[in-house]
């Protein structure tokens, strides 16, 4: 054994002891084909308002150009399937339902501390430079991952596991060693096209294409403005995020029949009241959702999606609180807030609306008491 490959070996030991569950190198160059893909994806509009997808173009699209001096990419993958079907929620309408990947701490910084310290191994052992990357850098994780063997990009463009179907967190570490590289994973999707059936808004233009701009993972968490009324009824209760093509993805079975998922969602984030979400104020918001990722979006857009699915709902029992809503100081909030009155009642809406008009300042707000929401 060449003490390339005895580092090799050191590492994917303690990657596991570390609590990671996949572990791959691929070159820095080995996927040549992103820069054109990246790019026609952003010609096409696909990014939405993800600006900064647009602004990294150049580096998101290889490594090389991210840093010159990589040679070789290991990708990390934890496991953090769910206990229980998340799509069972949506049928309880008075539940908020959030992803599951949200229902933890911050996966960047349970992930980014492990990089590190595995990082530091490598450097340590090898002299090599090394950088560590989880979601927020300009690198392209998911077909890098492949590429390392970890699984493939399925239909619905998410990495798709053997072992643990589509629910890993990845990250990532550049090195300036020159590294054995895995085998790149073919892709196994087959004539399965569960992931496209069951989206919602029907985002998917195409296998393994995805325009964010339909997403609802991308309008609840992403999308700075109101939700556009077409999306509205389809996004029920989700109040952050959709699960929805990654839980039908029939690989997921061999993600229960494995080791237990490394992370546990908090019990209070499995099954939130609507009802209490909505009258948060942001302090109360901020204690919450400390240490989730919920808590970056902030409370106007958080409160924006819990309006949204109350309208959904068909539960009038929450009008009252609606209506505390329709004076609040946020446009987001005060839109979301007219939406879900008018849809669980309209007589209200009506009585309302005269006063609430007089007082509205912002003309995208004035619109949602008269814009056909049928």
């Amino acid at each position: 054994m060449t003490t390339t490959e005895a580092l090799v070996v050191e590492l994917k030991a303690r990657a596991t002891s570390l609590g990671f569950d996949s572990f791959g190198i691929a070159p820095a160059d080995a996927r040549p084909d992103l820069p054109d893909k990246l790019n026609a994806a952003l010609a096409a509009g696909w990014h939405g308002d993800m600006d900064w997808m647009a602004e990294t173009a150049e580096r998101r699209g290889s490594p090389t150009q991210l840093w010159p001096e990589a040679r070789s990419v290991i990708l990390l993958g934890i496991n953090y399937g769910p206990q229980s079907d998340p799509l069972a929620l949506l049928d309880e309408p008075s539940l908020g339902a959030i992803s599951v990947y949200a229902r933890n701490r911050d996966y960047h910084e349970i992930i980014k501390g492990k990089l590190k310290e595995l990082a530091g191994l490598l450097a340590r052992r090898s002299g090599a430079a090394v950088k560590v990357f989880v979601d927020t850098a300009p690198l392209m994780e998911k077909p890098l991952a492949e590429a390392a063997g970890l699984g493939w990009q399925g239909k619905h463009t998410v990495l798709v596991s053997r072992d643990f179907g589509s629910w890993l967190f990845l990250g990532a570490i550049l090195t300036d060693a020159d590294l054995p590289g895995d085998k790149p994973h073919a892709e196994s999707c087959g004539s399965c096209t569960r992931c496209l059936d069951i989206c919602p808004t029907k985002a998917f233009p195409a296998p393994f294409q995805l325009d964010a701009r339909r997403c609802l993972a991308y309008l609840s968490v992403e999308h700075k403005g109101q939700i556009p009324l077409e999306f509205r009824v389809p996004m029920g209760n989700r109040i952050y995020g959709c699960d929805d093509c990654l839980a039908v993805c029939p690989w997921n079975k061999f993600a229960s029949e494995s080791r237990e998922a490394r992370l546990q969602a908090r019990a209070d984030l499995e099954r939130p009241a609507l009802a209490d979400l909505v009258q948060l104020d942001d302090a109360g918001f901020r204690t919450f959702f400390a240490g989730s990722p919920v808590k970056r979006i902030g409370l106007s857009r958080f409160l924006r999606n819990v309006l949204i699915g109350i309208g959904n709902s068909g539960d009038a029992g929450f009008v009252p609180l609606v209506v505390a809503r329709l004076g609040d100081e946020n446009a987001l909030v005060r839109g979301a807030a007219i939406w879900a009155l008018r849809r669980l009642d309209p007589a209200r809406a009506a009585e309302v609306s005269t006063t609430c008009l007089a007082a509205e300042t912002d003309p995208d707000v004035a619109e949602e008491w008269t814009v056909d929401i049928a």
